[in-house]
């Protein structure tokens, strides 16, 4: 995988993971909150239920109670019309009123007649609940709720079916009226689902958040790798055609020094040559002058190339090694300007490659002349540290310094310039920092590949 991929999987995984984890313990906090939601509406529901049937047998009981109060009726009369009133108070599909005398006899049983007479008693259901024995003791106890199994008449099966019982004192019947749990849980089990559904759809909703974020996070990413790149390759470019203007501009100087230095010269040998065997015929005196000044000449020619060979490399980096250089460089410098020098030179090994020794010298030579011509310093430092995987160069004098603003238009600037792309060129870092009368400080750090 290329830098950029793992810049980029980098940048996204966390955020990814992040969001994921943010997302499960939403989905799982939901998940909880919903189950206590739907324990609480479920219990809301039964306690709501409970009241309506209490209501239920509490207006049973209002109906009845002019019955009851009614003297100038029998007693066998009043029990045949309290039957009959509780006989049609028939409510829902399923809703109806029991009664039962305290021996567990029906006496109203309108959805099963053939109930009434029965003694049920001693009665179970499904689960071996004694149903009227519970019922009539919840009753005479004051009222109360009682939970058991039942036929369900609309569907002709047995369900779990919560009652309500209280006492007509006057005879000690029980009369009480139900409901089937069924429903409740019908009620419940759509709720749960609508619950479920809309969990279902906020945990889409965050998964489509998520991956839109991601979209849009490798999007910019790309987009900002994109214009890095350009950007790269823009100074990769400009860097290119300022090395190739460099090499053209020492191809240049190589050509002109060539033409103007060595070949001048040996014109001037070749003009005295011809002139000396015109000579020779007349008078040899002459000719020996002539001899003379052809051999000072190719002295200078010699001179000359040693010149040019020493720019294009410097042969005291192969005789004496980059350290001896440097300080014969120094040497030179402080004999010719008499300014004091102060070298700290700390090398491991020979592991200089050949391109950065010729720049380090290079800058020194540059930055020598700059001080020389530029500075008026009396004092010159130079450090030169070579670590395992790294190079660090400084030159400082204690001159007259400069402002950036008259670096672009002097001589000083373009060197200056030449010595900042040379350390680029081998992907270096060039650095100068200079204040008037406080000095001018050079800096070069090169990495060294192993």
């Amino acid at each position: 995988m290329k830098l950029k991929g793992k810049i980029l999987l980098l940048a996204i995984l966390p955020m990814l993971v992040v969001t994921l984890l943010i997302t499960f313990l939403s989905a799982s906090q939901i998940q909880s909150l919903s189950k206590q939601e739907i324990k609480t509406f479920e219990d809301n529901l039964v306690s709501s239920k409970r009241n309506e049937l209490k209501n239920h047998v509490e207006l049973a009981l209002a109906s009845i109670k002019p019955v009851l109060q009614d003297q100038r009726l029998s007693n066998m009369m009043a029990q045949e019309e309290v039957k009959r009133i509780l006989n049609g108070l028939i409510y829902d599909s399923d809703g109806y009123f029991f009664v039962y005398d305290q021996t567990g006899k029906n006496l109203v049983h309108p959805i099963t007649p053939a109930l009434v007479g029965q003694d049920l008693y001693d009665l179970q259901d499904p689960s071996g609940n004694y149903v009227i024995r519970s019922l009539l003791e919840v009753a005479q106890a004051g009222g109360g709720y009682y939970r058991y199994f039942w036929n369900k008449p609309s569907e002709d099966k047995v369900q779990e079916k919560m009652s309500y019982a209280v006492m007509i004192d006057r005879w000690q019947w029980m009369v009480g009226t139900g409901l089937y749990l069924d429903d409740i849980e019908s009620e419940v089990t759509k709720i749960r689902e609508q619950v479920k559904a809309n969990i279902q759809q906020t945990f889409i909703r965050l998964l489509l958040i998520v991956l839109v974020a991601i979209v849009v996070i490798t999007l910019l990413g790309l987009g900002i790798n994109l214009r890095e790149t350009r950007i790269a390759d823009k100074r990769l470019q400009q860097l290119a055609l300022k090395f190739v203007r460099f090499q053209v501009n020492e191809r240049r100087r190589f050509a002109r020094d060539l033409h103007d230095g060595i070949n001048q010269l040996l014109v001037a040998v070749k003009y005295r040559l011809e002139s000396a065997t015109v000579k020779l015929a007349r008078d040899e005196k002459l000719v020996h002058s002539d001899l003379e000044g052809c051999t000072d000449v190719l002295d200078n020619t010699i001179q000359e190339i040693r010149r040019i060979s020493h720019d294009l490399r410097p042969s005291l980096l192969d005789d004496l090694g980059l350290e001896h250089a440097i300080l014969s460089l120094l040497d030179q410098f402080k004999e010719r300007t008499d300014i004091n020098t102060l070298a700290e030179i700390y090398l491991e090994g020979d592991q200089l490659s050949e391109d950065i020794e010729i720049t380090l010298y290079r800058l020194i030579q540059e930055a020598l002349t700059n001080i020389e011509r530029h500075s008026k310093a009396s004092r010159v430092q130079l450090i030169l540290v070579v670590e395992s995987n790294k190079v660090t160069f400084t030159l400082a004098d204690n001159g007259i310094g400069f402002s950036y603003t008259s670096l672009q238009v002097s001589p000083m600037g373009i060197g200056l310039k030449n010595m900042q792309e040379r350390v680029e060129l081998l992907g270096g870092y060039f650095n100068i920092r200079s204040k008037k009368a406080k000095g001018t400080s050079i800096r070069a750090v090169f990495n060294i590949e192993n």
